[in-house]
């Protein structure tokens, strides 16, 4: 009864910060976050706040999983490329919304982790691998939608190849923590369109992969 007290609480709140998507709201209404946060930080699944996960990544505050989603304004026939899997949590968010989630990681643990939790869910439209952010997931591209939950200076050269012609990045980019701003990037037939979002903090998005297990 308390977790989804705290659930109602949070739609609450994330209406309040401006979420108006009800398609959104509804997918978050349906994951539950505690079963994506170390349960140290149980206490806080549905406090408005980032968390740390393993290997040093975090979990990203519910308002920015919302708001980037709301974002990529979703379609149920849309094929999505997530890069950085994490805890799984926006992957879940985005399988309620799409056809289908392609999401690289570079951590094997978290991946593990991330598959085993979707797999509790019963959502079987999430695909992961172990992977360079950078490079995407060529066979499976081009992409609808792609989001990047770790931030670069600019957006990838291969991401933006792999998306659609009509398609939609949203990506944080930014020099230092300090300086990060989500961007979202439309690709037209007249070429890239960058439209500036909103100040962020996310981990960078580092090339390669990390080669154990």
């Amino acid at each position: 009864m308390a977790d989804v007290q705290n659930q109602i609480g949070l739609i609450m709140q994330l209406r309040r910060r401006g979420i108006r998507d009800a398609d959104v709201l509804r997918a978050i209404e349906r994951i539950p976050r505690e079963l994506f946060v170390d349960e140290a930080f149980s206490e806080h699944a549905y406090q408005d706040i980032a968390l740390p996960i393993e290997c040093g990544q975090t979990i990203s505050q519910p308002f920015v999983v919302a708001f980037m989603t709301e974002k990529l304004e979703l379609k149920p026939t849309h094929k999505v490329l997530e890069i950085g899997t994490g805890s799984g949590y926006q992957a879940a968010i985005l399988s309620q919304l799409c056809r289908r989630v392609y999401s690289v990681e570079r951590w094997r643990e978290l991946q593990k982790a991330a598959e085993a939790r979707l797999a509790k869910l019963k959502i079987t439209n999430v695909t992961t691998i172990i992977g360079d952010g950078w490079l995407g997931w060529p066979p499976q591209a081009p992409f609808d939608r792609i989001i990047v939950t770790a931030a670069a200076l600019d957006a990838p050269a291969a991401l933006l190849d792999q998306l659609k012609e009509g398609g939609r990045m949203i990506i944080p980019l930014g020099e230092t923590r300090d300086t990060q701003s989500l961007v979202q990037i439309d690709k037209t037939p007249e070429g890239l369109v960058e439209t500036p979002l909103l100040p962020v903090r996310f981990v960078p998005l580092v090339h390669g992969r990390v080669k154990r297990d």
